[in-house]
């Protein structure tokens, strides 16, 4: 029997989800009508979904997702839209919906605004995991809770903002704050590939309220980079004890999911573990 190349699966996942929004797709048919999905096999492991953040894309998980392929996972990197806080998690939302049978879904910051919100109510969804990420409750900001510990050296002069179409103001990091900012353990070249590659959030993303939290519900674990200049470090403590994650705490920048990659394999099979 013929299988589905990952690619093909997950361009497939991706036009369904887009359908989805249009209103011209049905849930319920294609869950049932996709591989492994209620009846599988007990024991298989779960589709691993990492969300990235913002002044970022999906490469930003590429170390990643090498060794969790290597371990034998299926791992999808749907892009985040970055338009606002309803918009990704509605996004993000379908896309889940296409995904048959158990899922570890993982966001980094931003990401985790996106993972909160788009996870609730979908009953695949067996483990969420925070990597230097929001972890909100009902009714937080983006603003709220970065400005809530002091420490972060995220502020509006270390941002540039441009019109965009439809009235949208994208905000950047400007490249010579993004590395103090974003990636302080990561090498100067990199840094620079980073600030001239990253993908801007809508600036009212900023100040959008998140959704019943998912994690009420999810066991949830977390990454916490000890040197995070984005989100302090107090912050990412504060938010994963209220969402009672399991903790592990690394020496590393914001971007721990690039300069320790391995880390962050390892905690996101630790969830992994515990969906059977």
């Amino acid at each position: 029997m013929h299988t589905p190349s990952p690619i093909r699966t997950r361009a497939t996942r991706l036009a369904v989800a887009g359908l989805t929004l249009l209103g011209v797709v049905a849930f319920p048919s294609v869950v049932a009508a996709a591989p492994n999905g209620p009846g599988s096999p007990s024991g298989a492991k779960p589709t691993i979904v990492l969300e990235h953040g913002a002044w970022a894309d999906g490469s930003s998980w590429d170390a990643v997702v090498t060794r969790l392929q290597k371990d034998g996972y299926t791992v999808d990197v749907p892009p985040n839209p970055l338009r606002g806080v309803t918009a990704d998690s509605a996004y993000l939302a379908s896309y889940l919906a296409t995904v048959p049978g158990p899922i570890v879904l993982v966001g980094h910051s931003y990401g985790g605004f996106v993972t909160t919100d788009a996870a609730t109510g979908n009953a695949n969804v067996k483990a969420l995991v925070y990597v230097d990420a929001y972890i909100p409750a009902q009714g937080e900001t983006l603003d709220g809770l970065t400005t809530q510990f002091p420490g972060s050296q995220i502020a509006p002069t270390a941002l540039s903002f441009v019109p965009s179409a439809g009235g949208v103001v994208d905000a950047y990091v400007k490249p010579a704050q993004f590395g103090a900012i974003l990636a302080n353990d990561l090498p100067a070249n990199r840094v620079a590939e980073l600030a001239a590659t990253q993908r801007p959030i809508a600036a009212a993303a900023l100040g959008e309220p998140s959704g019943p939290p998912a994690w009420a519900t999810i066991p949830s674990w977390a990454v916490i980079g000890t040197d995070d200049h984005a989100i302090p470090p107090a912050a990412l403590e504060f938010m994963a004890q209220r969402a009672h994650a399991v903790v592990t705490t690394i020496d590393a920048s914001h971007l721990s999911l690039i300069s320790r990659p391995g880390t962050v394999t390892r905690v996101i099979e630790q969830a992994a573990g515990h969906t059977s």
